[in-house]
């Protein structure tokens, strides 16, 4: 519910991500839980984010075939959002679990010959593009203004998804 509340298409979300079950004093929860690159997991629910450690970026890598391009995401649910839209193509995809782990992120970008970014429209997004763009020069490329007056993906993706309802709803109507 979660999930398809944010805009999620549910197919792909079982592709890439698992359910974590736990408990915390004494009460059952359970969540979405999203693997990264060193054995971890981004955790999320309606009422909790975090992270079971240890904290790392995640490569998304199509099985047999090689990118020259790497689509990069602040966070799983935009790299979600982004596969609901159909966007970044069937290229490889990096998602930095937070803007803190962008050191992290350079060993495995290297090799990319475009670095296609789709961060937060806010301050710590556009400082983390301009960390890459400091490292990786002219092969980053900006594709916020894809989702202008969206804080992030998943926003554009909730504001489509719902234009796309209301837009239907006005068609049975007439």
């Amino acid at each position: 519910a979660y999930l398809q509340g944010r805009g999620i298409n549910m197919a792909l979300a079982k592709r890439e991500c698992s359910e974590a079950r736990f408990t915390h004093n004494g009460k059952r929860y359970f969540a979405i839980a999203f693997p990264n690159g060193s054995g971890g997991f981004e955790v999320r629910n309606r009422y909790f984010k975090g992270c079971i450690p240890p904290k790392d970026v995640s490569l998304i890598k199509p099985e047999d075939t090689a990118s020259d391009v790497c689509s990069v995401f602040e966070g799983f649910m935009d790299f979600l959002s982004a596969d609901t839209l159909g966007i970044g193509g069937n290229g490889d995809s990096l998602v930095l679990n937070s803007v803190a782990n962008v050191g992290k992120a350079v060993k495995h970008l290297d090799g990319y010959g475009r670095i296609d970014c789709f961060l937060d429209r806010d301050e710590s997004g556009r400082r983390t593009l301009e960390v890459l763009k400091g490292h990786y020069g002219g092969r980053v490329c900006d594709r916020s203004a894809l989702y202008d007056g969206c804080k992030d993906l998943n926003e554009y993706l909730q504001r489509t998804a719902k234009k796309e309802m209301n837009n239907n709803l006005k068609i049975k109507g007439q």
